[in-house]
């Protein structure tokens, strides 16, 4: 059997009194350490080889927090206000007489809340109670617990269990100190041990180029090393699921022709909404279901196309349609929002570039008032994209997404009819996962109300498709959730895309 240099002096040290339970204090004594890092680790080593028994006695302890130390000198928030409220008029018992004594409101509202816990009412603005000795006796209860923590604490298993899960409860009050102590005893072979066998030796730690050129390794001692011994994973940086999927995405549609576009996530409701021919009674447009802004609270739209939206939207202007026979609210249509959708990209694209050709699509984060769910949440990302050219038509459309999803490894998609205020016709694209089709996203060509006020009369394709979603498919996932959790083991098990 071969030791290193400190399970040599460990043991060596053990022996000159070998019936002894050694502490750690008293191990570093004998060996002369200063860390007792060299003392569990010589120690699990001398266990391991069968020299010495290791025993540990676990315990805790609770000692006062910062706010537990101010607590024990000024007296518990309840307890004060419980005081006050004794010695006080009743007239005087509610909470403004609270603040004129010179409670904050930060300390009030905690204070009140505890004493309801215990019985004190609020009737009509003031504070009563039944059960007087009741309440006096659990505040006394709680003052000579936290007293008796004030020197330098107690043993957990000392106290009330109950008392001890009330303050945990309530911040920086306690904490628990968890402590293990060790004792190292030699076992009959470790006593059968020769010191004389336990001088210290150079050992060779490290095997390098200039030694190997020499001779010296030779007769040398090697330091021991298992192979076997466990050893953590190391793990590398990647990129977060997410992100990783984006990509992925980005390279697909970089492939198949397309460029990629960019805007940003405060937009009017104009071109959020009035745009793309959504009335101003829909009701994606309350703040149910819409973030609207204080700050911009208001967006400059140019007038020309407040005027064009207008005119569609009240009576079709001349893209033969009837419009919606309401008049816009100008003011309305230049309110800051989030914007709910990235077709606002697309949108824009068209009227900044109404006579050229393009295939575009865009990856971004868009905002709605959405219940959390395992398949929505109030933030999330959208695919978005367009084909604007002379012959764009719905078979291109739905070609287009089919060869997408192939690409993404889905080739089972299926398209079924739909409505969108903003395309006729309209389709919503679903594929096969799981036994079921799941739906990820509208698609369908612009409306001449969304087209022609911005200057084209091409047809354009468009579609807007949910990330998460797809992610659940390509992550196999049960709950969107799991992607924004910051569970680095849960992330780290996820496929890399």
């Amino acid at each position: 059997m071969s030791l290193g240099n400190n399970e040599r002096s460990m043991l060596r040290a053990m022996l000159s009194n070998a019936s002894r339970n050694w502490t750690l204090t008293e191990i570093l004594e004998a060996t002369e350490w200063t860390d007792q890092v060299h003392v569990a680790g010589a120690g699990q080593a001398l266990s391991e080889a069968g020299l010495v028994e290791i025993s540990e006695t676990s315990s805790r302890r609770v000692v006062l927090g910062t706010e537990g130390q101010k607590a024990a000198s000024e007296g518990l928030l309840e307890s004060r206000i419980w005081d006050w409220l004794q010695m006080s008029e009743e007239s005087e018992r509610n909470m403004q007489g609270l603040f004129s004594v010179g409670f904050e409101r930060h300390e009030a509202g905690p204070g009140v809340g505890l004493l309801k816990s215990l019985g004190v009412k609020v009737e009509s603005g003031s504070f009563v109670w039944d059960n007087e000795d009741t309440v006096s006796a659990t505040i006394a209860s709680r003052t000579s617990f936290i007293q008796s923590l004030a020197d330098s604490g107690e043993d957990a298993d000392s106290l009330d269990s109950s008392l001890i899960e009330h303050f945990q409860g309530r911040k920086d009050l306690i904490e628990i100190e968890e402590s293990t102590t060790r004792n190292w005893t030699l076992t009959k072979a470790g006593v059968d041990t020769k010191v004389e066998d336990l001088q210290e030796v150079e050992q060779i730690g490290e095997i390098t180029p200039e030694l190997l050129q020499g001779e010296s390794w030779r007769d040398a001692e090697f330091k021991p090393f298992d192979v076997n011994a466990p050893a953590p994973i190391p793990t590398g940086g990647r990129p977060h699921p997410m992100q990783a999927l984006i990509e992925r995405i980005r390279s697909v549609f970089l492939e198949m022709g397309f460029s990629e576009i960019e805007g940003d996530y405060v937009q009017s409701a104009g071109w959020n909404m009035d745009a793309l021919f959504i009335p101003q009674s829909h009701p994606a447009r309350t703040m149910q279901d819409t973030f609207y802004l204080n700050n911009p609270e208001k967006v400059d739209v140019a007038p020309e196309m407040l005027d064009l939206w207008a005119k569609v939207h009240e009576h079709g202007h001349d893209t033969g349609s009837k419009g919606w026979g309401v008049e816009l609210d100008k003011e309305e249509a230049q309110t800051g929002l989030l914007w709910t959708h990235t077709t606002v990209n697309t949108v824009r694209h068209i009227a900044e570039n109404p006579h050229e050709p393009c295939r575009v699509f865009g990856i971004g984060r868009v905002f709605r008032q959405e219940t959390i769910d395992r398949t929505h949440l109030p933030e999330f990302h959208q695919i978005e994209g367009i084909i604007h050219e002379p012959d764009a038509n719905l078979p291109m459309l739905i070609s287009t997404l089919k060869t997408f999803y192939a690409k993404m490894g889905y080739p089972d998609v299926r398209v079924r009819p739909a409505y969108f205020p903003y395309t006729e016709p309209s389709v919503e694209v679903e594929v096969y996962w799981r036994g079921e089709w799941l739906e990820l996203g509208g698609s369908g060509i612009f409306r001449p109300e969304v087209t022609e006020p911005l200057g084209t009369e091409w047809p354009v394709c468009a579609w807007g498709m949910g990330l998460e979603r797809l992610a659940m498919l390509v992550l196999d996932l049960d709950d969107i959730r799991e992607l924004y959790q910051p569970d680095l083991e849960r992330l780290s098990k996820m496929p890399i895309l």
